[in-house]
């Protein structure tokens, strides 16, 4: 595996904690204390994914997902919060985060989430032969990873694309959010689905000018649906 990621908590025994569980799946590990040193390790360093709390010293955890995704930063975000309070949780994904976990938590989830996050990549590599799929005045090319509305390019996030791709490979179907956060984010996360109504209002908004709509399904879940 060895992809680097980078643990941002000013607690410890948390790093050294996280640092365990996730060398042990064999994945590089750089730390930081605080927001600034934080944006400054992600900048030089590249890693694939950021553990990043969101109470820290200088910058918090929101200014700095903020800032790394107005910089177009191609790290993956996990967000950990103290508060077991959705306000939290859904500003970081708002803000454009890809997870969240609530402190305190056990560190083998922690791996799990980790390990799940970064598996996207890996199902974009096995993808590379994969013909684009056209629906409507939608083209989605998983090769390439890339999304047009007619000849308009949208920019997608990783996980934005992920979900659209899983939307669009269940076509005409309902999926609830237990279903979604399995097929789109790779791990079993019940209980706790508003991730994915957060998501879906992120994609809804960025396909307003197709006729391709994900529409609600009360009670149920989402279903992807075109007039073509």
């Amino acid at each position: 595996m060895n992809e680097l990621i980078l643990l941002v908590d000013d607690e410890p025994s948390i790093i050294k904690l996280a640092r365990m569980y996730l060398e042990r799946e064999s994945f590089r590990i750089i730390t930081a204390k605080d927001g600034e040193s934080a944006l400054e390790l992600a900048n030089r360093e590249h890693p694939a994914l950021i553990v990043l709390d969101v109470m820290l010293p200088k910058l918090d955890g929101f200014e700095v997902c903020r800032r790394l995704r107005a910089a177009n930063h191609p790290a993956a975000l996990l967000m950990l919060t103290a508060r077991d309070e959705d306000i939290d949780k859904i500003l970081g994904l708002e803000l454009g985060a890809d997870d969240y976990l609530t402190k305190p938590f056990n560190p083998r989830e922690l791996a799990a989430r980790v390990k799940a996050i970064l598996r996207r990549g890996d199902r974009a590599s096995g993808n590379k032969d994969s013909s684009p799929i056209h629906l409507g005045d939608l083209t989605i090319d998983p090769a390439r990873r890339e999304v047009r509305i007619d000849s308009l390019a949208l920019s997608l996030r990783t996980q934005e694309f992920d979900l659209l791709l899983t939307f669009v490979e269940h076509r005409g179907l309902v999926l609830n959010r237990e279903q979604i956060l399995q097929k789109a984010w790779g791990f079993d996360f019940y209980g706790q689905t508003r991730t994915v109504d957060v998501h879906v209002a992120h994609l809804r908004k960025k396909l307003e000018e197709s006729a391709v709509k994900i529409e609600t399904v009360t009670g149920v879940g989402y279903k992807l649906t075109t007039p073509f």
